[in-house]
């Protein structure tokens, strides 16, 4: 039988060291996560779409250029439908006769303009316009996989918002969306 050799004892200031190289490791990265962003913002600041991107629920600057890079013009897209199929965010469809099977998302087309709407979609589930719509879906649909279901619509709905506002040249405005009028 084996004796047990037990690991050597730590010293009680490696510790210390550990967590100061640590917070100076995560304070370098953060200070390269800016200065790319500054980069970022400066580089395509003029770009059209930037500005009505960031006004939709959920899309920050990174999110607004990934979404602009991919999408290009949106003048290809005829419809807000053509969109989101292009979005790859649609179930699969197989028709038939009478028969009409629904599938898995096809997840044609970019990956990083589907990954950025279901970022944004993590965010615009809780903004007013969608919150109702989220959690009606995720209730109907159960806690087996609700949620995730629920959050694609979200994406789906963000990507036809997206359309109305690119092709409109206008700011978000969800549907029904009240404006103060002055007293």
């Amino acid at each position: 039988m084996k004796a047990f050799k037990e690991p050597p004892a730590r010293s009680s200031a490696s510790g210390p060291l550990r967590i100061t190289a640590s917070l100076e490791l995560i304070d370098d990265l953060e200070a390269q996560i800016a200065a790319i962003n500054r980069k970022l913002r400066d580089g395509h600041a003029e770009h059209p779409y930037i500005p009505l991107l960031m006004s939709a629920p959920g899309i920050g600057w990174v999110l607004a250029f990934t979404i602009a890079a991919e999408i290009g013009q949106i003048e290809r897209f005829a419809s807000p439908e053509k969109l989101a199929g292009y979005t790859g965010l649609c179930p699969r469809v197989n028709q038939s006769g009478d028969k009409d099977r629904r599938g898995p998302l096809t997840k044609h087309g970019p990956t990083y303009l589907r990954w950025a709407l279901l970022e944004a979609s993590m965010h615009a589930l809780k903004h007013p316009a969608y919150q109702e719509r989220y959690q009606r879906n995720r209730r109907r649909l159960g806690t087996q996989r609700g949620a995730k279901v629920a959050q694609v619509d979200i994406a789906r709905r963000l990507a036809h918002a997206i359309w109305h506002m690119l092709s409109r040249n206008q700011q978000f405005a969800p549907r029904g969306a009240t404006f103060r009028l002055a007293a």
